[in-house]
């Protein structure tokens, strides 16, 4: 009797461009290479203390859906980052892949359409043009990683990326994370837990072993070497904060044995902004307050912002709004401009 055993579940098997073929496709440029090099020594350099005047702000849409209106936000980012590099490193967040609770759109590599046809190869390519796009533009990315198999499409782009709140207790992800060429920051968990963000640090530090893919897409066998860059993010989680003073003594007090200068990072949206947008700017001002109270161990903050503020639902067949989120609330740019130029304003040197 010939029954089928695998598979039961599955419609179909359709393979992937490889990395190397989409790469050659889409080859990276020598002015994006340098600036990624750059960037991530400057992203090192925050961390590890070397350079102790400036925060890192990661800072764009909560994910792209729209390639025209990320790159419309990425023209006026560019002249923004320009004027206040002084005193703020900023790196845009171009965030294509959406870890979801439950179901819903889960990214534009995902389902680049927005038809739930899920044409991953288009959304590949289209993700990796909009990243040659804007660091050819002189602008750092940052973004999220879900999974093994995407950073060997487009990590080569990416200056900083994050371990979500979903999967940084995942042995996957930290064992991705341990090769990872970029300095990597581990989000707490969704129900507040600090604990597994540490955790995380510690082993993605550790080198491993793990499966994965090559270059031409052919199943591997990853080895290691641990990635000396990490530091946490404080989002807060089970509908409570964690960006006050105690909740970032105690994140320091946990990660002292990384040996990291300045292991923690802010992100002033999600349950630290009470999940309103508007609340934002209160928190980041929270967050700057401290660092130059003498909180040295702050490296920066992440804002969620795009063209306009708020956010729509995303209904298949029914036309979007140009420049608003379809995934977390934003910030507008208006607004983002402004509280960009006061945060930078506040770290300049008083007067004697």
């Amino acid at each position: 009797m010939n029954r089928p055993i695998d598979n039961q579940h599955v419609l179909e098997i359709k393979a992937l461009p490889s990395p190397r073929a989409i790469k050659t496709k889409l080859p990276i440029t020598d002015q994006a290479a340098a600036l990624v090099v750059e960037s991530r020594a400057a992203v090192r350099r925050i961390l590890h203390g070397q350079d102790a005047d400036r925060l890192v702000v990661i800072v764009g849409p909560c994910s792209i859906h729209d390639p025209d209106a990320a790159c419309d936000y990425a023209a006026r980012l560019k002249p923004l980052a320009d004027n206040l590099k002084d005193r703020l490193f900023i790196v845009m967040r171009t965030y294509f892949e959406k870890p979801r609770t439950t179901i819903g759109w889960k990214g534009l590599i995902n389902d680049p359409h927005l038809d739930g046809t899920c044409d991953i190869a288009t959304g590949m390519e289209l993700a990796r043009t909009i990243l040659l796009k804007i660091n050819e533009l002189g602008l750092p990315c940052a973004t999220e990683l879900l999974d093994p198999i995407s950073p060997q499409y487009i990590a080569d782009l990416i200056s900083w990326t994050a371990i979500g709140a979903r999967t940084t207790e995942s042995q996957t992800h930290r064992e991705m994370a341990s090769g990872l060429s970029m300095p990597v920051g581990f989000k707490n968990g969704t129900e507040g837990s600090l604990q597994v963000a540490v955790n995380a640090m510690t082993s993605a530090r550790t080198p491993h072993h793990f499966v994965g893919i090559n270059a031409d897409g052919q199943t591997s066998i990853i080895k290691t070497m641990g990635n000396p860059d990490r530091h946490i993010v404080l989002r807060g989680g089970g509908g409570k904060t964690n960006y006050d003073a105690e909740h970032v003594a105690r994140a320091e007090a946990a990660v002292a044995g990384e040996g990291i200068a300045r292991p923690i990072m802010i992100d002033c949206s999600h349950d630290n902004s009470s999940k309103d947008h508007r609340r934002q700017g209160l928190v980041a001002r929270e967050v700057l307050r401290q660092f130059r109270e003498g909180r040295q161990s702050i490296m920066g903050l992440m804002l969620e912002s795009n063209l306009h503020p708020g956010k729509q639902t995303w209904k298949q067949g029914v036309p979007l709004a140009y420049g608003v989120s379809i995934t977390d609330a934003c910030l507008g740019w208006d607004e983002t401009e402004s509280l960009l130029v006061e945060l930078a304003e506040a770290l300049a040197p008083r007067p004697a």
